[in-house]
């Protein structure tokens, strides 16, 4: 039997457009697509979610027997969170340049790209022998980190990867190695 871990990024919140995240709820038309999402994903063994409101949100729809991962957080954005990004553009605009540049730089006082990386990465590793299917509610920004580590891709890919909520990664282990099998948007256009 293989190991199969589906990440899903969480559905859209009722966040500002163009803002960083700050723990909302999901919009409320995205509860339909979810909902419509779950019987593609069959039956898991496991359900696991982020400890973001609309992490769990998402989680509940999937099961009822879901447990929270705090490693499946995302990313810390300190004190750009909950703003808009065009205000943080208009105050800090080497800061957010930088950030965006650079996986090490942390001008916000929360987390880097590189820390996210490494969370995953090592989140990642002792699911390897973890036979079943495992399905986590989680971020984009979790998902790019996870497409990073098992691609073995460098720390600057992060911004290169273009994942939208809904989103479906699906990772196959041997207990070895993971591969990426698909990434997409399951059943939804």
């Amino acid at each position: 039997m293989t190991t199969r871990l589906t990440l899903i990024c969480h559905g859209r919140t009722t966040a500002r457009p163009s803002a960083f995240p700050a723990d909302e709820p999901l919009a409320p038309d995205e509860i339909l697509k979810i909902k419509e999402l779950v019987p593609l994903l069959g039956k898991p063994d496991r359900v696991l979610s982020s400890p973001a409101h609309a992490a769990w949100q998402t989680a509940e729809l999937i099961s009822e027997n879901f447990l929270v991962d705090r490693a499946l957080a995302d990313i810390n954005y300190g004190r750009w969170s909950g703003a808009r990004i065009s205000d943080v553009q208009a105050s800090e605009p080497e800061s957010l340049a930088e950030w965006m540049d650079n996986p090490d730089f942390v001008p916000h006082g929360g987390e880097s790209h590189a820390d996210l990386l490494a969370r995953i990465g090592a989140w990642l590793e002792p699911r390897l022998g973890e036979r079943g299917h495992t399905v986590a509610v989680t971020h984009p920004n979790v998902a790019r980190a996870a497409i990073i580590a098992v691609l073995g891709a460098p720390p600057q890919a992060f911004r290169s990867i273009d994942v939208e909520h809904l989103s479906i990664a699906d990772l196959r282990s041997d207990g070895r190695r993971w591969a990426l099998r698909s990434l997409g948007r399951l059943g939804l256009p």
